[in-house]
């Protein structure tokens, strides 16, 4: 018999808001809801649709997962990963919640099991992938059910407007409907006001009631550098993250192997993932990844979508992505658990003519690519912005901060701009007069006046242009020129191998009738060490430690990711708290009823022993 059992078997409080908080601490072990999910819960619970915006690690899963477990039914949760629905069943069997999964990836046996067990009504919640829902004998099986509630997770996916549109998403709401009016909760970390709306429609969302709480990550700080020899910036950035869980995006599975062997090299636990490797070797790095085994998961996109790790203290991109919600998304999931982390990120000029090369050659229309050049140039513009990097990412989402964050490299080290009109018309009219098929470092040597055999074989060292610029060095003319393009006085043509090519916006500054402030060329600065979170004395530190080994090995024990068996914030307020009985334990944010059983006198031992 389960630990968990629906409110009106039981006896339970009398009020769904008490039905809800007493699951709240008996299940989860949380004494207060985070913000929103209060009124998410309600408002299923009540019979209503909801589009629930919250960020990543802000508690979407507690809004589905309670109402399936306080109401008669079983939740149907729509997972667009098998490792998530993985992941976030294994975590509910630890908490002692009946869940279950049917994909492609279980036995013949595990699926006759989990079917047998939904038809007997001793499942709270049902996780499938949209593939599966499609099925004619699923939706056959749901129509039989008792259905609580559908939840939708990573909803922008049904959007062609979000930045991971997935065909399969728009049978959603064919396959549902059949079911009967069931409340529907559509639940995302990035979506535009375009991508909300676009969500709420190809979902059928009833009149949905629209919770949005906010797109900022205060604990992230985000550092955007030019690249220069990026395998020796990654190495300077890890060393203040050694023996730390990170992931390191890279925009080629070459380059994911190449720094992946360096990182090793360079004595980290690091390993490659991306969507060439076997199936079998990117499960073990996974799996590696979320028990501690390794801690750096060099990879593609391929790798991140529904991975709950809450103790990630960085993101690292190599690589330009390829959208603003492409990169928050990826850097969202660093510092789930609330705790210091960074988004940190190097890119040059060849990412913009790669992805562009990509996106020419994908099989989107017109109209697709239309919407992701704007995509990636509004990231082109974000990272050469002089500002609070934090406020115009949560603009571009439709938040409007009131002031600066202050934890970001901007914020912490302004950089300085200069009026950079004269040397804006010197590099168009070189552009120009170079005949717009040629690349950056060309234009730059033109500029210059370095004179080599392609230059002089060229003509271009007769150029009135040429040496006209050695005002600035070539680091500073790389940033003016990316300036440039992101105000749009300039493009890197695809078709030309990235020729600069003048836009017709450039004619009013090429005639004196407008000026241009750009930013100066980032310098490396000196960083402070974010903070931890809680500081601890040399006593409770050895208490925590302590009890961090003792997680580990349980975990080992249960076959289970560590974080799975206590978070690093809930040993920390072991070691503060000590709690000496079971009734103490409970009282320690994140310890359930189930988990107490489960580990509670272990770690109370532990605690006791320390005592002494």
């Amino acid at each position: 018999m389960s630990t968990v059992q629906h409110a009106a078997d039981n006896g339970a409080p009398a009020t769904p808001d008490d039905a809800a908080l007493t699951c709240l601490r008996d299940v989860f072990g949380y004494d207060a809801f985070r913000p929103l999910q209060r009124e998410a819960i309600a408002t299923l619970v009540g019979g209503s649709d909801v589009l629930l915006l919250l960020p990543t690690g802000g508690g979407k899963s507690l809004c589905y997962q309670i109402p399936a477990l306080i109401t008669r039914g079983v939740g149907i949760v729509i997972s667009p990963l098998i490792a998530l629905m993985q992941d976030q069943v294994d975590m509910l069997d630890q908490l002692g919640v009946r869940a279950g999964f049917l994909n492609s990836m279980q036995s013949s046996d595990a699926r006759r099991s989990t079917l047998r067990a939904l038809e007997a009504g001793q499942l709270d919640l049902l996780y499938l992938a949209p593939e599966r829902l499609a099925m004619p004998e699923t939706q056959t099986l749901l129509a039989r059910l008792d259905v609580a509630l559908i939840a939708i997770d990573e909803a922008h996916c049904v959007s062609q407007w979000g930045h991971d549109f997935r065909p399969d998403y728009l049978e959603i709401d064919a396959a549902i409907s059949a079911i009967g009016p069931v409340p529907r909760i559509a639940l995302t970390a990035t979506a535009t006001p375009a991508t909300r709306e676009d969500i709420s429609t190809r979902l059928g969302l009833q009149a949905p009631r629209v919770l949005t709480g906010g797109f900022d990550r205060p604990n992230i700080r985000y550092t955007v550098a030019e690249r220069g020899n990026g395998r020796q910036q990654l190495e300077a950035f890890l060393a203040d993250h050694r023996h730390e869980a990170g992931i390191v995006y890279c925009l080629s599975r070459n380059k994911v192997a190449r720094t992946a062997e360096a990182l090793v090299a360079a004595g980290h636990r690091a390993a490659p993932y991306h969507a060439g490797l076997e199936r079998e070797q990117r499960t073990d790095t996974q799996r590696a990844f979320l028990r501690g085994d390794i801690d750096i998961v060099v990879a593609t996109i391929a790798f991140g979508m529904g991975i709950d790790k809450p103790d990630v203290r960085f993101v690292a991109h190599m690589d330009l992505p390829k959208s603003v919600e492409a990169y928050y998304q990826e850097t969202g999931r660093a510092g789930r658990d609330g705790a210091p982390a960074e988004a940190w990120m190097v890119y040059g000029m060849q990412d913009v003519v790669r992805l562009q090369q990509m996106l020419d050659e994908s099989d989107g229309d017109e109209a697709y690519k239309r919407i992701e050049r704007r995509k990636l140039e509004a990231l082109l513009g974000w990272c050469e912005t002089a500002t609070c990097r934090r406020r115009p990412l949560l603009e571009y989402f439709g938040d409007r901060p009131d002031e600066d964050c202050g934890n970001c490299d901007n914020c912490l080290a302004p950089p300085p701009t200069w009026d950079a009109t004269e040397s804006a018309r010197k590099l168009l009219s070189a552009v120009y007069r170079t005949g717009q098929r040629f690349g950056a470092n060309y234009v730059i040597d033109v500029l210059r006046g370095q004179e080599n055999d392609r230059i002089t074989r060229n003509g271009h060292s007769a150029l009135a242009v040429f040496g006209a610029g050695d005002e600035l060095d070539q680091r500073d003319w790389k940033s003016l020129i990316r300036q440039l393009i992101v105000a749009g006085h300039l493009h890197a043509d695809p078709e030309k191998y990235g020729a600069l090519v003048l836009d017709a916006r450039c004619r009013p500054l090429l005639r004196g009738e407008s000026d241009f402030a750009a930013r100066r060329a980032p310098r490396r600065k000196e960083k402070k060490r974010a903070r931890a979170v809680v500081d601890l004395s040399p006593a409770d530190a050895a208490v925590f430690e302590a009890l961090r080994d003792l997680r580990a090995e349980l975990a080992q024990q249960h076959d289970i990711p560590a974080y799975m068996v206590f978070h690093d914030a809930t040993l920390r307020e072991m070691a503060l708290a000590r709690p000496a009985s079971s009734g103490a334990m409970l009282s320690i944010s994140g310890v359930g009823a189930a988990k107490l059983e489960r580990f509670g006198e272990a770690f109370l031992e532990l605690i006791r022993g320390s005592e002494t």
